[in-house]
């Protein structure tokens, strides 16, 4: 049910896009039918910092802002990487928070690991009005796992079996 990208079988998932930058425009499509059909329900959508490189991303994040879609609140897992490395050496994406702000959104900057936080920016999101919310979630990748901790060969590959077993031990 959890694959490396997860697809409309997963409960809670109503589209996916995989790495391409296109969940925001999607999500934009949703706020925008909400509105339209003056239906209450709000439009949550993940994105990657190594995916908002992606120039569609800052065109639905303009369109969000203009359409005022504040019932649309998209939370950005910023680990500092992608699938070819480190985001800072491939495109650097700081002050990413700024970057929102300029587009139009109110930005929430948080701990990624920290579950309380992330309900906490939830509920501050669903409180702006007139523009999105981007809740940037600062994240560690493989974070708690020794050999997986930052590593970015398990951005694209899931481990073997005896590795899982290693990083179930650590977790629990």
């Amino acid at each position: 049910m959890l694959q490396g990208h997860p697809d409309r079988r997963t409960p809670g998932v109503e589209a996916a896009s995989g790495s391409l930058g296109q969940g925001l425009s999607v999500g934009l499509g949703m706020s925008l039918a909400a509105k339209i059909d003056k239906k209450d329900y709000r439009v949550y959508i993940l994105v990657g910092d190594g995916e908002i490189q992606e120039g569609n991303i800052w065109e639905a994040a303009m369109a969000c802002s203009h359409y005022k879609c504040d019932n649309l609140c998209a939370i950005m897992d910023c680990n500092g990487f992608q699938i070819d490395g480190a985001t800072k050496d491939i495109m650097n994406l700081e002050p990413v928070a700024a970057k929102w702000q300029a587009f139009g959104w109110h930005t929430i900057e948080i701990d990624g690991h920290n579950m309380q936080r992330i309900l906490a920016a939830y509920e501050e999101a669903k409180t702006i009005k007139a523009k999105p919310a981007v809740i940037i979630a600062r994240t560690i990748k493989g974070k708690g796992v020794s050999f997986m901790e930052n590593v970015v060969d398990f951005h694209g590959r899931a481990p073997t079996k005896e590795e899982a077993e290693k990083a179930l031990k650590e977790l629990a």
